[in-house]
């Protein structure tokens, strides 16, 4: 059950925060004879979705529409219901949902097309509006966090000399998805100079 209300109290507690909420419709009766004991709380801080929100999700989409030879209008649509099925989140307007959502749609457009390779015209990194959850996908189908080609796991956090690689245990080591190419520059320019380069940096993957 979805529901939507406003908040009529907040109290800090040692082990967490205590939310007083008032819903929409009474949910009492529902709640009780359900034993339900959980749920799964969105705020909603007001804010609604950027400009450049707005651009990187048309150019993502205009991208995509290229690759699957979709009218752009077409794929809009699309992809727009593939979020819904995918995430249970409501249906997005890109005229007036909130910054959350927007950011949501972002990632899972990005994700989408990192799993399907589909080429991102230009960085990767600045379609992104979540970089941790785009440097984490880009791990997960091993696509360069940069270009989107065939990458390779580069650690951030080396795993230092005299270890196996194929053997060591790397799940706390910062890493990142590199094509050969972007791979062999991070070495040349050092990581530091590289990651301020093109804005990327380690993250700890631990999917499989």
């Amino acid at each position: 059950m979805y529901l939507s209300g406003e908040i009529k109290e907040v109290q800090e507690k040692q082990d967490g925060t205590l939310i007083v909420i008032k819903t929409e419709k009474p949910v009492g009766t529902w709640i009780r004879e359900h034993a339900v004991r959980k749920l799964e709380v969105k705020l909603d801080d007001g804010r609604l979705i950027s400009p450049e929100q707005r651009r990187k999700i048309y150019a993502t989409i205009a991208d995509i529409a290229t690759w699957t030879g979709y009218l752009e209008e077409e794929c809009k649509e699309w992809l727009k219901y593939y979020f819904i099925v995918c995430t249970c989140e409501d249906y997005i307007s890109f005229s007036d949902c909130s910054v959350e959502q927007a950011r949501k749609f972002i990632t899972f457009l990005l994700d989408f097309a990192i799993r399907q390779g589909i080429w991102i015209t230009g960085n990767i990194i600045d379609r992104s509006d979540d970089v941790e959850a785009t440097l984490w996908s880009c791990i997960k189908y091993r696509k360069c966090c940069i270009c989107g080609r065939k990458g390779e796991l580069h650690h951030v956090d080396a795993i230092g000399m005299g270890f196996d690689r194929k053997v060591a245990d790397d799940s706390q080591k910062r890493k990142m998805c590199l094509c050969r190419k972007h791979h062999t520059e991070s070495h040349t320019i050092g990581q530091k100079n590289f990651c301020e380069k093109y804005k990327v940096f380690g993250v700890i993957y631990t999917g499989k």
